[in-house]
């Protein structure tokens, strides 16, 4: 089981580890990794890692059974050995921009308050597909209620509940084509304000920011109709 550091502090860059192993496709397998592995629509990190000896640019991360994580190697790369002690580096750039466009998607979904039938985050940009049989009667309006909810600069804060309390709780959970993240009995739950300034509560597994105000300015692209009841926006940083 690869202990997830980027849950417990999504801003950290750099952290040591040790190689525990490789996958069958060569694939780099940590105690403890600061990279993001593929999932719930956002992108897997990418970075190095340096050991004694040997430098590796990792080129993607993917999940390597329920609970462990694996580190891609760049094509060509040399992976470092079983056992050997190296530090891992993200590219904070790309993550950054991750952490605020996904932030921003959960906003998005405060002010279209519909079923999320899919998701996806770039860099610089995502989308968000809804139950939605009928386009909106005014975008201008939404993303300056989208815009207003990212100035109020509330605090973004994560808390742990059982299976059980989410299964008793099904309303917590927007996404119908995403699972919330299970495994390990407990259900990790990002919030978006406090107390009465509380906007949004949902499972998630991400990465985000610590407050609204970080996502900075934001703009809604084009709506497409994806069957007869889904629609599709597009969010994008400016």
């Amino acid at each position: 089981m690869t202990e997830a550091l980027f849950l417990a502090d999504a801003y950290a860059r750099s952290a040591s580890g040790r190689v525990v192993g490789h996958t069958a496709d060569g694939a780099v397998l940590l105690d403890r990794s600061l990279f993001y592995a593929t999932g719930g629509g956002q992108p897997g990190d990418s970075g190095w890692l340096e050991w004694s000896g040997g430098r590796m640019a990792v080129a993607d991360t993917v999940k390597a059974g329920p609970e462990d994580i694996a580190l891609v190697p760049a094509e060509g790369a040399v992976a470092p050995p079983p056992g050997a002690e190296v530090t891992q580096q993200i590219d904070w750039e790309r993550r950054w921009g991750h952490m605020r466009v996904h932030t921003a998607l959960h906003l998005l979904s405060v002010v279209i308050p519909l079923p999320v039938t899919g998701g996806a985050i770039s860099q610089g940009r995502g989308r968000l597909d809804f139950n939605m049989p009928e386009a909106p009667a005014d975008k201008a309006a939404l993303e300056a209620e989208l815009v207003a909810l990212i100035a109020r600069d509330l605090k973004v804060s994560d808390s742990w509940i059982t299976d059980a309390e989410l299964d008793a709780n099904p309303g917590l959970v927007k996404t119908m084509s995403v699972r919330p993240p299970r495994g390990a009995g407990r259900v990790r739950l990002v919030r978006i304000g406090q107390g009465a300034a509380q906007v949004d509560l949902q499972p998630c597994g991400g990465t985000h920011v610590r407050r609204t105000g970080e996502i900075g300015a934001v703009r809604l692209g084009k709506i497409e109709k994806k069957g007869k009841q889904n629609r599709r926006v597009y969010l994008h940083l400016d």
